[in-house]
């Protein structure tokens, strides 16, 4: 969770440089005021979050449906033979210094709690569990998550689809803008083409959720974060051999990197420019350079350039309820941690309109 005051301070000497992991410019776009006051108040929002003391209750929340939602993946993929690159090999924190280290050692007792599993590393220790990460890597510690997974999202969502579809007779209307939501009772949502009644629908809109929110008065507020990545394709043996299984979660640099097959990911930054998707070359050199750095006998020649936009709310809690709008649910807002906690939302969501 970002939303502690440690975070507030890095943010402030990151606010200017280009290559910072959060990046965030404070200066007003006159071109589109609306998007500067709906920053400016998600920052206000944010910045109340980390000073207010629920750094831990919400963090102890997403820790919570962290743990339930890997179990229900692993169910789901098991019961419809879904295949997404699995690896389970666990998750390391590692740590560049020892007074970060210490603080996150503070954590253990309440973070157990949750039912998340917490083993603490040595520098020697981190790289027994991961051999492949470079020797010469500044570490002061770690913290070994070992029930921690990996996997392809993209994999697992097309092929998810695939059996809902097939099996469960689920119909996906692709290609079709929602243009509003209205109606009485049953909501009715009009689309560019027709005009459709539904007894309950359910807006899992990523960054589009503000506009729905903005409609029926509900009450919170999501901003799109801009997060990159890149995938390495492990072409030659060498590169193989060296890349990591256990997947990394670098403190310092805030980036994080996951063995997809024959394939590495490495994702990282956050930055707040309003719906601007584009790809900036000096936000995909430190990833480049992060694995460089920490894996140097991976070919970095060729690899594939990626940048989304991340529907984050100012609490970093989702947005898992229903709206003012009878018969209307949201499920949004689960930011750099949607394949996270996507599949828990998706079971509250529906037990709560069971109910």
């Amino acid at each position: 969770m970002w939303t502690k005051w440690d975070n507030v301070k890095k943010g402030i000497g990151w606010m200017f440089k280009q290559d910072a992991p959060l990046l965030f410019n404070p200066v007003p776009n006159f071109l589109d005021l609306a998007d500067t006051y709906s920053k400016y108040m998600w920052m206000a929002n944010f910045f109340y979050t980390s000073v207010s003391g629920k750094y831990k209750i919400n963090s102890q929340n997403a820790f919570e449906i962290a743990v339930k939602s890997r179990e229900l993946y692993f169910q789901i993929a098991e019961d419809e033979n879904i295949d997404f690159d699995l690896t389970r090999k666990g998750a390391i924190q590692i740590f560049g210094n020892t007074a970060d280290f210490e603080k996150a050692k503070s954590k253990k007792d309440w973070i157990e709690n949750t039912g998340c599993e917490w083993k603490e590393l040595s520098k020697e220790e981190v790289f027994e569990v991961e051999p492949a990460l470079n020797k010469n890597k500044v570490v002061a510690g770690g913290i070994y998550t070992e029930a921690d997974a990996s996997g392809d999202i993209h994999k697992y969502c097309v092929n998810l689809g695939n059996v809902l579809s097939s099996k469960y007779g689920v119909k996906f209307r692709f290609n079709e803008q929602v243009k509003d939501i209205h109606g009485l009772d049953a909501p009715i949502i009009s689309t560019d083409k027709e005009d459709i009644a539904f007894d309950k629908v359910i807006i899992c809109a990523g960054v589009k959720t503000q506009e729905f929110r903005n409609k029926f008065g509900d009450n919170f507020r999501i901003y799109p974060v801009k997060g990159y990545s890149i995938t390495i394709d492990l072409d030659d043996e060498t590169s193989r051999n060296a890349a990591p299984y256990v997947s990394i979660k670098d403190d310092n640099s805030k980036i994080v990197s996951s063995r997809l097959g024959n394939r590495l990911r490495v994702a990282g930054t956050a930055e707040l420019a309003g719906e601007n998707k584009e790809i900036r070359k000096e936000r995909i050199t430190p990833l480049v350079e992060w694995v460089n750095d920490c894996f140097p006998e991976i070919n970095t020649d060729n690899f594939i350039t990626w940048a989304g936009l991340r529907p984050m709310t100012s609490d970093m809690v989702p947005i898992m309820k229903e709206s003012k709008r009878k018969n209307v649910f949201y499920n949004s807002g689960h930011g750099h941690l949607g394949w996270t906690m996507a599949a828990f939302g998706a079971k509250f969501i529906s037990d709560l309109i069971e109910d």
